[in-house]
């Protein structure tokens, strides 16, 4: 295929190229052709420095990437990613697939696992057939799941390559129909506007990140350049980090604490929700002492952590997640003596950040954690009932991660928008999603608005005892 051809000859002639490397500041990840002649500057060292929001717009994820290729096979990436563009001419008249993006690799393996559980619970309880109603004839299409990992083994967490690859599968693929996922917000920058140009409705278990679909939360141009045809087909059922962040806040108060000190990983979701945060304890009268992006390459942060000590925080927030260190510095801040309580969002919440930094650790200084929703005990209304029994019998244990919920609800609304549509077509699907309202589900009554964000403020407080995630309270937008 051409795909294949252009990908030998890159690899055969990039370690060829004589041209000196160009360092590209990437602000999207849209391998659409370009719409607007390149425009370049020089940096420091001379060589040219493309911004890729400006050759494709409607392409501008706000965390800005450094690495180094050559030119030539710079050009072949852009002529791969025209290639994968090429949509198949037919698919299968009786089959409708959903596929799943998210990180499948890595550490956040174990709550992937409960989400990718739930979707197949919710396909499996109609048993795996859905019949439409298209021009007054009922048709019973056969509907087929496609787990697709974003991250890779090497990286250990999500990749721009691998959701870029993902969001054309799905495109290029006529029999799908909806696209669960990103699993990180970052992931979701990348691949919406790629997925918006064929209309493909996408619902996410678990971004939070409000410059998704708000606009006046990050780059000027967001949310609007996730919508290069103007419609909307995102959607989520997670409250996003504008309530998230804020509630962290008024939690920090509630129990005390007058003055923060706040680290982020410098990602879209973390070091969106630790400038919430910033903002909601400073309007609250709480003193911020500081606040610093980490490397989460490094092993370790003993010495930062002994230069926050020295400045005696009541509390310290990390807005970060738990492939970006979060366990790491809990036991940190622990070694070096610094015994205040940690704080952290939802990214957090699952086992692998138990595990990541030890449980004694838990005993030695408080830990909390805000969640985008309820833990899996403290869902009682809609069908949460139905669905714990359904996930028990089905998987032979009940959910050990809180997100399975969230991917069982984003399967069930998945079906329902494509029974709604009547018909197997994507904008008609699309249109269907969006309109979801009054929807019961396991995590209640709720509606998506115009943005398509759930209208649901359900949030939860946890800690961590005796290696296990305590529900602690429910967290309301004052």
């Amino acid at each position: 295929s051409l795909l294949n051809s252009v990908v030998v000859i890159a690899i055969l002639i990039a370690p060829m190229a004589s041209i000196p490397s160009a360092e590209l500041r990437i602000r999207g990840a849209c391998l659409d052709p370009p719409q607007t002649s390149r425009q370049s500057i020089v940096d420091g060292a001379g060589h040219p420095t493309y911004h890729a929001a400006e050759r494709w717009p409607g392409c501008c994820f706000a965390m800005p990437i450094r690495f180094s290729i050559p030119l030539v096979a710079l050009a072949l990436f852009v002529i791969i990613g025209l290639a994968a563009g090429r949509r198949e001419s037919t698919g299968d008249p009786d089959v409708i697939k959903i596929v799943s993006s998210l990180p499948r690799s890595g550490s956040a393996r174990g709550q992937t696992d409960t989400i990718v559980n739930g979707i197949k619970l919710a396909i499996h309880e109609i048993d795996h057939k859905i019949t439409l109603t298209e021009n007054g004839q009922p048709k019973t299409y056969t509907l087929k799941y496609i787990d697709l990992d974003d991250a890779t083994a090497a990286a250990g967490q999500w990749t721009i390559e691998q959701e870029i690859a993902n969001a054309y599968q799905a495109r290029n693929d006529p029999d799908v129909m909806v696209y669960i996922g990103t699993y990180n917000s970052g992931a979701a920058k990348v691949s919406m506007p790629i997925l918006n140009k064929a209309d493909l409705l996408m619902i996410s278990p678990a971004n939070t990140a409000t410059s998704l679909t708000k606009a006046g939360w990050g780059d000027r141009h967001e949310p609007q350049c996730y919508r290069p045809t103007g419609r909307i087909n995102y959607t989520r059922v997670v409250p996003a980090d504008d309530v998230q962040g804020a509630v962290a806040a008024q939690w920090t108060n509630d129990l005390g604490a007058k003055k923060v000190y706040i680290l982020d990983d410098n990602e879209v979701y973390g070091k969106g929700i630790a400038d919430l945060f910033n903002a909601t304890c400073k309007k609250m009268g709480i003193e911020v002492l500081g606040q610093e992006s980490i490397d989460f390459k490094q092993q370790e942060f003993q010495p930062l952590l002994q230069r926050i000590q020295k400045l005696g925080p009541d509390l310290l927030y990390f807005g970060g997640t738990t492939q970006t260190k979060a366990g790491q510095i809990f036991k940190d801040m622990i070694a070096v003596g610094l015994k205040c309580p940690m704080m952290a969002p939802d990214g957090c919440y699952e086992k692998a950040m138990i595990d990541s930094a030890g449980k004694d650790s838990f005993e030695k200084a408080p830990f909390y954690v805000t969640f985008g929703g309820l833990p899996i005990s403290e869902l009682k209304e809609g069908i949460a009932p139905k669905f714990m029994a359904g996930y028990t019998e089905l998987f032979n244990s009940p959910p050990k991660e809180a997100y399975a919920a969230y991917g069982y609800e984003c399967g069930i609304v998945a079906l329902d928008a494509i029974r709604r549509a009547g018909k197997k077509d994507r904008d008609a699907i699309r249109v269907a999603g969006l309109a979801t309202k009054d929807f019961v589900g396991v995590i209640g009554k709720w509606s998506f608005d115009a943005n398509g964000d759930t209208d649901s403020k359900k949030m939860s407080g946890n800690t961590v005892k005796n290696g296990d995630f305590v529900f602690v309270r429910t967290l309301e937008l004052k």
